[in-house]
């Protein structure tokens, strides 16, 4: 009998591994690490240790003791779990009091100057009663295979037509269709990004995924380089939010149509462009930013775009998004619906076709790009102010990645920083939940995003000055509190 078989052993079922410094160890029966922490090069700070929250996402992440059939580390993806702690701190009771800068979602008023009115009431057709279509209603799809042809096709022998567009009921639904339709492959996805990628990447046993870091010195940038060297080791499938979440940073032509030359008929680009719209890169003149431009022919091209409504419609309530690719990955897509999420909300589809007309777009996005980019100047000039460090301004989005290393020790990583603005009614994210880990094969607390938060100036500008004047309130108590601030 094995040791890990042995009855009297006190620990049972105990894993033991060295590579060299690295070791881990955990208790499969219990989820409770050894003394060792799991793939770690050391052993946790001082901040760690006596930090609530850290404890809080090692808890939520490390292991369970499930009730039968539950696997409670599924139940929340970042932003989930930190506005569940601000819940705890009165969030839920009281959401007008806070600034919430964690959740990704831009203001939905109807007072940004130029954008058009969205609808306060829906016409509900009796056609619209009955069960639609998983692939979405013909008329809608059409309207978005229009749109990418007006805005990004023209002059082009290849057109979308509404066999290339699926209509899906959001993002999150979306990503997870395509990763039901992918065939066994190497999958490979970016550090930092989207963090209900993990999800995705990890629901599913049709594929494996493969991490790609990026560099932090040059600013989490995507080579073309880098996506010929994953190419030339066998990956078959290249995931990326562009614009990037949560860096702000746009891939555009000529790299982009470069890393699409290098994917053509080698590996499938699934490209996130919600945050097409928010693209400052041309002056703000309504300009967007998809791998549409780029594709040569839209039946043969394995390029899958997914946008919607969520983003740059300022719409996250309605749940209507689009993925566009060849007839044949939609077929697929369009089908898969019918087990996965049953298909998009009938009513706001058809209240989203007039919207999507391209000249309507076109102003549209003018004055969003005008607007938010005067929410961000606006931000980037406080936070300087403060001492913060920022040495790349985004040019696309809605998200600051924001460096936390010039700030006392105690609020120099991404948990306690969010921690200590949740006493200031301000929520943030953690930089550690975008270090994708769909495997759980790392450990998170040696993570490169470690000393980030990501910040959101998608809100109204009143809660983005409440949520600086909490910032600044954080900043200045640990400063006096430290007696220095390293600047």
């Amino acid at each position: 009998m094995s040791a890990m078989e042995d009855p009297a052993d006190p620990e049972p079922m105990v894993n033991v591994l060295s590579f060299g410094s690295r070791k881990f160890s955990i208790n499969r029966n219990t989820g409770v690490p050894r003394p060792c922490r799991r793939f770690s090069i050391g052993g946790p700070s001082n901040n760690e240790t006596s930090s609530k929250v850290h404890r809080q996402f090692r808890a939520a992440h490390e292991g369970h003791l499930p009730h039968a059939g539950l696997d409670a580390t599924r139940a929340s993806t970042g932003v989930v779990w930190c506005t569940e702690r601000a819940g705890e701190h009165g969030f839920f009771d009281e959401p007008d009091k806070w600034a919430n800068l964690g959740q990704g979602a831009p203001e939905v008023d109807d007072e940004i100057e130029g954008c058009f009115p969205r609808p306060k009431t829906l016409d509900i057709s009796v056609n619209s009663r009955e069960y639609g279509p998983t692939a979405g209603i013909k008329p809608l799809r059409v309207a978005v295979a229009r749109l990418y042809n007006e805005m990004h096709r023209k002059g082009k022998p290849s057109q979308y037509t509404w066999e290339n567009v699926a209509i899906v009921p959001g993002g999150r639904a979306g990503l997870i269709r395509i990763a039901a339709v992918l065939n066994n492959a190497y999958v490979g996805f970016f550090i930092p990004d989207y963090t209900a990628y993990n999800e995705m990447l990890s629901l599913f046993k049709n594929f494996a995924a493969i991490p790609i870091p990026l560099s932090e010195e040059e600013g989490y940038h995507i080579h073309p380089q880098k996506i010929a060297e994953e190419i030339a080791r066998g990956t078959g499938v290249i995931l990326t939010s562009n614009p990037r979440n949560p860096t702000g940073r746009v891939v555009k032509n000529p790299e982009l149509a470069e890393i699409q030359d290098l994917c053509r008929e080698r590996a499938t680009l699934v490209s996130d462009e919600f945050y097409s719209g928010y693209n400052y890169t041309s002056d703000c003149d309504g300009t967007t930013v998809s791998a549409a431009e780029n594709v040569d022919d839209v039946d043969e091209d394995d390029v899958l775009i997914i946008d919607g409504l969520t983003k740059r419609f300022r719409l996250p309530g309605w749940r209507v998004a689009w993925i566009l690719g060849p007839k044949e990955f939609i077929k697929a897509i369009g089908s898969c619906g019918s087990y996965l999420d049953g298909g998009t909300n009938v009513p706001f589809q058809e209240a989203a076709i007039p919207m999507l007309e391209p000249s309507l777009v076109q102003k549209e996005m003018v004055a969003l790009q005008r607007h938010f980019r005067d929410k961000r100047d606006h931000v980037i000039d406080r936070l300087r102010g403060m001492g913060f460090t920022i040495n790349t301004v985004p040019d696309s989005t809605f998200y600051l990645w924001l460096n936390l290393e010039g700030l006392p020790q105690q609020i120099s990583d991404g948990l306690n920083f969010f921690q200590a603005c949740l006493e200031e009614k301000v929520i943030v994210v953690p930089g550690i939940f975008f270090d994708l880990n769909p495997a759980k094969r790392r450990d998170l607390f040696d993570s490169p995003c470690h000393h980030f938060v990501r910040f959101s100036y998608g809100p109204r500008m009143e809660t983005l000055k409440m949520g600086l004047d909490g910032i600044e309130r954080v900043v200045n108590k640990f400063k006096k509190a430290s007696g220095a601030w390293k600047k």
